[in-house]
């Protein structure tokens, strides 16, 4: 996931909700449980799934856990041929190749497969809520794993994303009994983990008519809640979302209020179609893209206690027209399609930091950064002679650099700047 973030966040005026073609939202509390939030994870994140890899089996049994639930929380089938499935096939030489032709017929193509349900409202209104998660991870670790073990190991991905897919069919099942005004659609996306493409593919072919949908609610690595605190992008896609979203804080989270709408996670393939978008995340961790991110390590009270904030969020947009939700072009959002093309150092952003620099909160064992002394807190500030002032300026500087070549990394440390030689 990668994230560039402001100093200051946007001063957003607050919004006079209208209720003159719909209800106010209800406001009720939540039925969302922790035990029942550790029980999807449990399985969602359970070796006997390996990891969940897209185009696996394990990735297909995944699926069917999922839409076995929409069916029997009574939501319709908004896949393909009236079935919860979307499917598209992911090239996996491109992968393992960026460079590769994508119409070489002798590589190793997967058939994967979003799921998609509808929940109908009550009301007559064409308008739709767009609530999304992936559900792929890293199955055994051969694409984007940070561990060092060099050996292949389940990654069950409990945080990432077993979490947001549990948030998906918390909020099903609670608005299937609670059913709003508004429909609800909710996407379970496969393949983001290399590289967004399930969401992208569905933005490209959507089932349903995205030219209704108010907004989209996207969760990505929602359960390891610290000291009540929450993490949520995209705030300046629209000028209502920070009254909607303070308007909802009545469990008084910590709440982090991001501007960008981009960054590494399916949100991004919706803000490209210039829809309002949020992305909630709390944090990363050191057991990120490793095989310890599993399920002893869930707050599931925390996550909990964040559903019910985005139970109550959907509740108020349930009250709104498309009209009071304009979409607004989002800081950031220019520089986000850079690619990352050069060596990698084996840190872990922070990607809560709103400083100058690009601050890591851990490094990989074994990597460049490991070997050469940085620390978690560190803030990247230079590498060779190219300024790093945020996340985008650090990728850009890697993309200058090649495989192999020592380079002076420049951070600032408990206040003082520090130079160290890296080898990449």
């Amino acid at each position: 996931m990668r994230f560039n973030k402001f100093t200051s966040f946007l001063l957003l005026p607050v919004l006079l909700l209208s209720c003159a073609q719909k209800e106010s939202p209800s406001q009720t509390e939540t039925a969302i449980t922790a035990s029942d939030v550790e029980k999807h994870i449990t399985f969602l994140a359970a070796d006997a799934m390996k990891g969940r890899e897209t185009g696996t089996a394990e990735e297909a049994k995944a699926a069917n856990y999922i839409a076995d639930h929409f069916r029997s929380f009574g939501l319709d089938p908004a896949g393909e041929d009236n079935t919860y499935f979307q499917e598209f096939t992911v090239n996996m030489a491109v992968l393992e190749n960026p460079h590769a032709s994508g119409a070489d017929s002798s590589a190793e193509k997967r058939l994967s497969k979003n799921v998609a349900a509808l929940l109908q409202g009550t009301g007559d209104s064409e308008e739709l809520i767009i609530i999304g998660a992936h559900y792929d991870h890293l199955g055994m670790g051969n694409f984007g794993s940070l561990s060092s073990n060099g050996e292949p190991s389940i990654h069950n991905g409990a945080d990432d994303n077993a979490s947001g897919t549990t948030g998906l069919l918390e909020l099903a099942e609670y608005f299937s009994e609670n059913r709003p005004q508004t429909d609800l659609l909710f996407l379970a996306f496969s393949g983001e983990e290399m590289g967004l493409l399930g969401s992208q593919h569905f933005v490209e072919n959507p089932t349903v008519d995205l030219d209704q949908a108010l907004a989209m609610i996207n969760m990505d690595m929602i359960g390891r809640m610290n000291n009540n605190r929450a993490m949520i992008f995209g705030v300046a896609t629209t000028d209502a979302w920070e009254s909607i979203l303070t308007d909802a804080n009545t469990d008084s989270l910590d709440l982090d209020l991001v501007p960008d709408g981009t960054g590494a996670s399916d949100h991004t393939s919706f803000y490209y179609t210039d829809l309002p978008v949020l992305h909630y995340f709390t944090d990363t961790h050191a057991d990120y893209h490793r095989p310890s991110d599993d399920t002893e390590w869930i707050n599931a009270d925390g996550e909990a206690r964040l559903l019910q904030h985005v139970a109550r969020v959907i509740e108020q947009l349930d009250a709104m027209d498309k009209d009071e939700l304009a979409f607004t072009e989002a800081p950031g959002q220019q520089r986000q399609s850079m690619s990352m093309d050069g060596p990698t150092l084996g840190v872990l952003p922070d990607y809560g930091y709103d400083g100058d620099g690009f601050r890591i909160t851990g490094v990989s064992d074994g990597g460049p950064a490991k070997a050469g002394g940085l620390e978690g807190g560190d803030v990247i500030i230079k590498i060779g002679d190219m300024e790093v002032e945020d996340i985008y300026a650090y990728m850009g500087a890697l993309n200058e650099l090649e495989k192999g070549q020592s380079v002076e990394v420049t951070v600032i440390r408990d206040g003082q700047e520090m130079v160290f030689e890296l080898d990449l």
